[in-house]
């Protein structure tokens, strides 16, 4: 099958890999018609992400049609199409009976924090991602979701991850109606927390980013107000001033470990890896939230350590909520949203790529360029 191979650091190719084969009595084979690049697919482009190995193939946003199931799986069957939430879990340990899928104790033998991702890294469980033909969907009968003939491809493929973390980032702001809540990125989950903390009932909603073009497509998509970082002295100084110096209700950083806006950070979390990741938007986040206000972090940090002013959400008061989205639990209620016609998440893709110019999406994607807000891969033969 054709797959999209990592190399190294800014070097992947698209390159014949062996076919994926049922190993386990619940696995399933799933035939790949549509899979996206995550803004956290760029920190494994760029090295960020520990124990990241070369011959990976990255992807954990996809969906498929069934073409194998092993003999224990009960809920599909060969020719169903399914959307697949990139947690690889278990569904029956502590944390999923919890609903804390993004936490499975059983799919992540590397860790005691996150559980299974697809195609994140052996940090993650090392398994491999859909940015291939085809991709091995292992406890097939837990994962999955069966795609409703009324739901567009197009919406159900952002179901698999960003739309579900934006929606999380917003559930976990505690939104009350009437809040002001801040939004620390444009990219497609901060694009998607902003129009979810509209369905949540906030009265104003702001998005902060640096590239125009993203705030342009933001502030059109979610009817919300922008402001440019690089043209604000203070961020903190800034958003308070907007908030009638108490500052916004809630915080949400929707950026994580490559953030702009702070060249020490950019040296000390980036450049020498002296902590996971620049820290830069927690510190925004911290330091402009009004006292006794919340502070939601979905942006992916690597491990262990990074320098975050604790001691001032503490004196302030905050709660400060963070995980990996649990995408399952979020499905019901989305796809309610969607063919409601309350959210169309569709309408943030714009480039559909062939699988064979990975490289090209990629660099498409990681350097901003041309408009590029959500590049989806399209396979050798899956349907467009």
């Amino acid at each position: 099958m054709l797959a999209m191979d990592y190399r190294g650091p800014y070097r992947i190719r698209a390159r014949q890999k062996a076919d994926p084969v049922i190993e386990h009595p619940g696995d399933a084979i799933v035939q790949v018609t549509r899979a996206c690049i995550c803004g956290s697919d760029l920190h494994l482009y760029h090295g960020l992400v520990p124990d990241t190995r070369v011959g990976t193939t990255f992807g954990h946003e996809f969906i498929g049609r069934v073409v194998e199931v092993g003999p224990a799986v009960q809920q599909l069957k060969k020719g169903d199409m399914v959307l697949v939430p990139f947690n690889v879990f278990c569904g029956a340990c502590y944390f999923c009976q919890r609903e804390l899928y993004s936490n499975c104790h059983s799919t992540n033998p590397e860790a005691t924090a996150v559980g299974g991702i697809y195609g994140y890294s052996h940090t993650t469980g090392g398994y491999d991602g859909g940015q291939a033909e085809y991709v091995r969907v292992p406890l097939a009968d837990i994962g999955p979701t069966k795609i409703p003939d009324q739901l567009h491809h197009d919406d159900a493929v952002l179901l698999t991850d960003a739309l579900p973390t934006g929606y999380q980032a917003a559930e976990m702001g505690d939104i009350e109606e009437g809040d002001t809540v801040v939004i620390f990125g444009a990219g497609p989950v901060g694009i998607f927390a902003a129009k979810s903390a509209w369905l949540m009932g906030a009265g104003r909603v702001i998005v902060v980013d640096h590239v125009e073009y993203r705030l342009a497509f933001v502030q059109q998509y979610a009817q919300c107000e922008v402001v440019n970082f690089k043209e604000v002295a203070d961020m903190a100084l800034h958003l308070k001033k907007m908030t009638d110096w108490l500052g916004p209700d809630v915080c949400i950083d929707c950026v994580g470990c490559e953030a702009a806006g702070s060249a020490l950070q950019r040296l000390t979390g980036v450049k020498l890896k002296l902590q996971g990741g620049a820290a830069t938007v927690l510190h925004w986040a911290i330091n402009s939230v009004r006292k006794g206000g919340r502070v939601s972090i979905v942006g992916v940090y690597g491990p262990t350590f990074n320098a975050v002013p604790i001691g001032n959400a503490v004196n302030k008061g905050l709660t400060l909520r963070m995980n990996q989205a649990s995408v399952k639990r979020h499905l019901p209620r989305l796809i309610e949203h969607i063919l409601a016609g309350r959210l169309v998440p569709r309408e943030v893709i714009t480039y559909r790529v062939p699988l064979e110019e990975v490289a090209d999406a990629y660099h498409l994607f990681s350097s901003k360029l041309d408009g590029c807000i959500k590049p989806v891969l399209i396979p050798p033969g899956a349907a467009h």
